[in-house]
């Protein structure tokens, strides 16, 4: 094996390496493998090594010209990818795991369902849409009977923003509202409700990438393609044979508001399900505290006054909201 060791800013797409971690101590399906993505680089760095591994002989960098290689090590990544299991082995581990501190757990839940929703984000076919259907349900149940670890998983301050980060951790905080919500009544599949919170967004994969991720407001033009994402989720979800009532009424649901002007049909008041209401907040909670190409994230308190005295009564609804509030507290 010809490995060499490097600083950590010199990694590279295309690289091998080798982790000399524990499992639970990174987000990544293997401890060895091609970087191939400048994500991947980044969660890395968020490790806080200083050196790393690369075995020179297994990685892909060519001496062509940076695009050629480029596309050379996407391609072969591509199918990599496409053969991992879409959910990672090591986030029903972390779960079922009795030995790992609360906080531990939550870092370990939330870094390995990120990662789930991402290969799904990629690959969004019928049978990865079912398997992740399958993962929720397990991250359900943690939510509901460990308190410990659900308070930090609310509390996980990270501010970083794409569509799968924001699928998560707006699944982990409906969920969890949802819970106190619904505690005392048995009418609810909250199975069911995991899967539509976590997979809420998922019409966004049809969605130019270049609208999600443009640093500054959008045109009308723009504006008007991205509000058809929900009615694509459901697209997506029909095609699949994955489509529940609780996954139409969240998916279709989240961004309306109470006063008919949300989309993508303008409903009011009683028209929006509750578990369309539900979901709403949590993703305007996690949209103003994420960090953004075009904005700044505000700080939980700040964003929580925000949506109390600007979208209430108006957009959100009073009562959901307070139980939201409670939410965030030390655990």
């Amino acid at each position: 094996m010809a490995t060499k060791t490097i600083h950590v800013d010199e990694l590279k797409i295309g690289m091998y390496i080798i982790l000399d971690l524990a499992w639970f101590e990174h987000p990544f399906l293997k401890n060895q493998f091609i970087v191939s993505s400048s994500d991947e680089i980044k969660k890395i760095k968020g490790l806080e090594l200083e050196t790393i591994q690369i075995d020179l002989a297994r990685s892909k960098i060519a001496s062509a010209p940076a695009s050629h290689a480029e596309k050379k090590v996407n391609a072969e990544m591509e199918t990599v990818k496409s053969d991992m299991p879409i959910v990672p082995v090591e986030l029903l581990a972390v779960i079922h795991d009795t030995h790992l501190t609360p906080e531990k757990k939550a870092d370990l839940v939330r870094q390995h369902s990120i990662t789930m929703m991402e290969r799904l984000m990629e690959h969004p076919t019928a049978a990865n849409i079912k398997d992740v259907k399958s993962a929720t349900a397990e991250l359900v149940d943690l939510i509901l009977k460990d308190d410990e670890t659900t308070s930090y998983l609310i509390n996980i301050t990270s501010y970083d923003y794409n569509t799968y980060i924001h699928s998560v951790d707006v699944g982990i905080m409906a969920v969890a509202l949802a819970k106190s919500v619904f505690r005392r009544s048995n009418n609810h599949d909250l199975h069911a409700l995991g899967a539509g919170f976590f997979l809420h967004d998922l019409g966004k994969v049809h969605v130019n990438l270049d609208i999600i991720n443009k640093p500054g407001k959008l045109n009308i033009d723009e504006m008007d393609e991205m509000k058809r994402h929900p009615v694509l989720g459901f697209s997506v979800l029909q095609e699949a044979k994955q489509m529940t009532t609780e996954l139409k009424l969240i998916v279709l649901q989240h961004h309306e508001k109470l006063n008919g002007s949300g989309y993508p049909y303008g409903l009011q008041g009683d028209d929006i399900h509750i578990y369309g209401r539900i979901c709403a907040i949590a993703d305007i909670f996690d949209a103003m505290t994420s960090k953004r190409p075009y904005k700044k994230p505000l700080p939980s308190f700040t964003a929580l006054k925000a949506m109390r005295d600007e979208m209430i009564p108006h957009s959100l609804q009073k009562d959901l909201f307070e139980k939201f509030v409670m939410m965030f507290k030390a655990p």
